[in-house]
């Protein structure tokens, strides 16, 4: 059953800024999407986007169907319950996105109330249970914010997506600065959610190789589009496109030892959003181009079984695969 269905999203803020152009994605239940690239890319937007988050006088157009129910032309009352029945997010900075005059208790405890209609009492033992899923004790409830360590909080953040038990979780970077053992546990914990709960999971995250290593498949954006996408770890291991690959070869990888001490880096910086380069986006970086990629804007072509990429080499590739363009133009 497919759960999340994005088609031909378009984000622009106020300025004239194109941060998301054209994005398609889709999700099942049980099914782990990573949302990849660097800073920048539009992967916050898209997640912002999804529950209608983004602030005053963004444009979005497109379609966003959840459930077959498109959040885009829903009432607002109707949007915020399903912001957290339907679908919640789980931010990054835990100490930012949680009140710190407040007991972690009472913040959880809070939707329950709100939108699942639950007495105190059952709030609060709803609130117990949702932590020990989260992997705190019970007794956490009567801490504040500033008493966890920064899992603890992160812990705090997915019990409180999980408080009306929603299908899907969208998680934006939800180990940033997190060590890397705190990383595996938090990483752990969403991947038995998904599993246990049959929960679908949109993972955003700059690293490559943890996407590869938690997710089914993968998404690469650049410059507000879908440059790549397929089966996570074959992404990760064997990128199409010039900037997946690129993306791919900053990350140490497993089994090779020279990557360990030479991860190789992408020179320049993603281009400014108000003044896109013509043709392919990427092309002022890519080591590849040729002299159609600074005119002919690339669509996303089928490159293998479950595979596609925005690339005139993947054109050249798949010559004798019929091409399935995809919408990526500008925002009407």
């Amino acid at each position: 059953m497919t759960l999340l269905e994005v088609r031909n999203l378009h984000v622009t803020y106020p300025g004239g800024v194109d941060a998301v152009r054209g994005v398609d994605l889709s999700l099942t239940a049980g099914q782990k999407v990573g949302v990849a690239g660097e800073s920048g890319c539009g992967k916050s937007t898209l997640a912002l986007a999804l529950l209608r988050l983004l602030p005053p006088g963004t444009r979005v157009s497109g379609e966003i169907l959840l459930n077959g129910e498109d959040v885009l032309t829903m009432r607002w009352g109707r949007v915020r319950a399903v912001r957290w029945a339907g679908a919640s997010i789980v931010f990054q900075g835990a100490m930012h996105s949680l009140n710190p005059v407040h007991r972690i208790g009472d913040q959880i405890a809070e939707p329950v109330l709100l939108h699942q209609g639950a007495t105190a009492a059952q709030a609060r033992k709803r609130t117990g249970e949702l932590l020990e899923q989260a992997g705190l004790p019970a007794s956490r409830a009567t801490a504040y914010p500033h008493e966890l360590s920064g899992g603890q909080r992160q812990r705090v953040m997915i019990a409180m997506a999980l408080a009306c038990a929603p299908q899907l979780i969208i998680a934006d970077e939800p180990t940033t600065a997190l060590d890397v053992m705190i990383q595996a546990q938090i990483l752990n914990l969403l991947e038995h959610l998904v599993t246990d709960q049959d929960l679908g999971l949109l993972m955003i995250s700059h690293d490559l190789a943890v996407l590869a290593d938690l997710c089914d498949r993968l998404v690469v954006m650049y410059a507000g589009r879908v440059i790549e996408e397929g089966p996570a770890r074959e992404v990760y291991a064997n990128a199409l496109h010039p900037y997946a690959k690129a993306l791919s070869a900053s990350f140490p990888h497993i089994g090779d030892p020279t990557s360990r001490f030479a991860p190789r880096g992408l020179p320049g910086d993603p281009p400014d959003p108000t003044e896109l380069p013509s043709g392919c986006a990427f092309h002022p970086r890519c080591a590849e181009a040729l002299d159609a990629c600074t005119t002919d804007d690339q669509l996303l072509r089928e490159a293998g079984q479950g595979r596609r990429a925005a690339c005139v080499h993947v054109r050249e590739l798949t010559a004798d695969v019929p091409e399935r363009a995809v919408d990526t133009g500008s925002t009407p």
